[in-house]
């Protein structure tokens, strides 16, 4: 459970801070989307993924990762192939946090899957960071509807099949991961880092 000492309140109620973690979705987001991808070996990061989370460690704000894998649901991929390449792309990324995954088809009636909220609560529960000082960056409408269902500020990054109508209704849209997140550390001067490090490695290491 959350620590009271760790939400910023004023008159007892909450006042949102800088962010201090921020989730993310996986395939699309972090990865480049490989349709229900069990395979190790096809985990190839985004772009800019691996200096992104490069600033955010400098920064010491903390990461997760939520990821809806109907795969898993549909009998398409084993939950033990779903770890593997979560264990993969945790490696290449070098750390990403709790990784939270919906197993369940879109037709199961979960509780977990995005767009509802409940893994975005749960991944800012293990992190100890209140909902309101956590961000959630992924690629499509979903992505956006769970981080405003779970009070968190969200952040498209479109990808070829996000749809121009999730686009036109994202609060915050950025062109790639590293720029999300650099708008997301450039709220608090304190959270700004220094552009050095691995801006310009990318895909697998």
């Amino acid at each position: 459970m959350l620590n009271s000492d760790d939400s910023p309140r004023v008159d007892g109620r909450y006042v949102p801070n800088q962010v201090r973690a921020v989730l993310f979705d996986r395939d699309g987001t972090l990865c480049v989307d490989v349709p229900y991808n069990g395979d190790p070996d096809r985990v190839e990061p985004v772009a800019t993924a691996p200096a992104a989370l490069w600033r955010l460690r400098a920064a010491g704000v903390a990461t997760a990762v939520v990821s809806n894998q109907s795969g898993i649901g549909r009998g398409l991929v084993t939950g033990r192939q779903v770890d593997a390449v979560n264990r993969r792309l945790d490696a290449l990324l070098g750390g990403l946090g709790p990784i939270l995954v919906c197993p369940h088809a879109p037709d199961a009636g979960c509780p977990c899957r995005k767009p509802a909220p409940a893994l975005l609560l749960a991944a800012a529960d293990r992190l100890g960071v209140h909902p309101g000082s956590c961000a959630f960056v992924g690629d499509i409408g979903s992505d956006m509807a769970a981080a405003a269902a779970a009070a968190m500020r969200g952040v498209l990054v479109p990808t070829p099949v996000t749809r121009a109508v999730e686009v036109a209704a994202a609060v915050e849209v950025a062109p790639d991961l590293l720029t999300a997140v650099d708008r997301l550390l450039g709220d608090d001067p304190a959270t700004r880092v220094a552009r050095v490090g691995p801006a310009a490695r990318s895909g697998r290491s």
